[in-house]
């Protein structure tokens, strides 16, 4: 692992500020950022930690539906009892997507920007667009079962590992931003990953610096429920 700075925060917006340097990344959980810098798949010159912003609360949203805020934990957000009531689709896919140790540690909006589990990207020896632009994809011609049917291209045939994603897309989650000037957008979900096209670098709409603050989910309706009430080991 390379050197690098580490700068911790407590402010969201002197944190969207920190990380809008080139070569800045944020680190919340860590729980796929340290992998990627053990193995040197990603280099940043700048950690900027946010886990001590006030982003870990689930509360009512102002329309109705959940607030979510960016810090909550995975094994937390699964358990709520209006997750498991209103959405279980949601709470099922996050008990589904790792085990109890790294659910205790990965954060909403860290899940949401977790890297490809291709394994050509892992390799460092390998080509990767993703990896490095222009390089080429070992994956076209090598073991690729498991990467991606839909929305590949001719640069880039891996797939988003978020299991939670692909919940909250059906549920018309939204992604609430803020950014080093105080600026806050609302991106759907639907429009907030990029699809690789030519630049599969570029996985997501976020500017550099701009933090996730939280997630909303709309209210309940039977369309975005997603099945029964979720049991699980938290239930009464």
């Amino acid at each position: 692992m390379r050197h690098f700075d580490y700068i911790r925060e407590t402010e969201p917006v002197a944190a969207a500020l920190a990380a809008s340097v080139a070569g800045a990344r944020f680190i919340a959980g860590g729980t796929n950022l340290l992998d990627l810098m053990k193995l040197q798949v990603e280099t940043p010159e700048t950690l900027v930690d946010i886990s001590r912003l006030p982003l870990k609360e689930i509360e009512p949203g102002a329309d109705g539906g959940l607030r979510i805020g960016a810090l909550v934990p995975n094994s937390d957000l699964a358990a709520h009892p209006a997750i498991r009531r209103d959405f279980p689709v949601l709470s099922r896919a996050l008990l589904a997507g790792a085990s109890g140790q790294l659910r205790n540690k990965a954060t909403t909006g860290g899940n949401l920007l977790q890297r490809t589990r291709c394994g050509y990207f892992y390799e460092t020896s390998a080509a990767c667009n993703k990896r490095e632009p222009g390089s080429g994809c070992d994956a076209m011609q090598g073991f690729n079962r498991m990467m991606a049917v839909l929305g590949a291209s001719d640069r880039c045939i891996a797939a988003n590992p978020s299991d939670m994603a692909v919940a909250m897309r059906a549920l018309d989650a939204e992604v609430e931003t803020l950014d080093a000037q105080g600026g806050t957008r609302r991106i759907p979900l639907h429009a907030f990953h990029r699809q690789p096209g030519d630049t599969p670098h570029i996985e997501t709409t976020l500017e550099p610096g701009e933090l996730i603050t939280a997630v909303v989910l709309p209210p309940r309706s039977e369309e975005r429920r997603g099945g029964k009430e979720c049991r699980s080991r938290w239930s009464p």
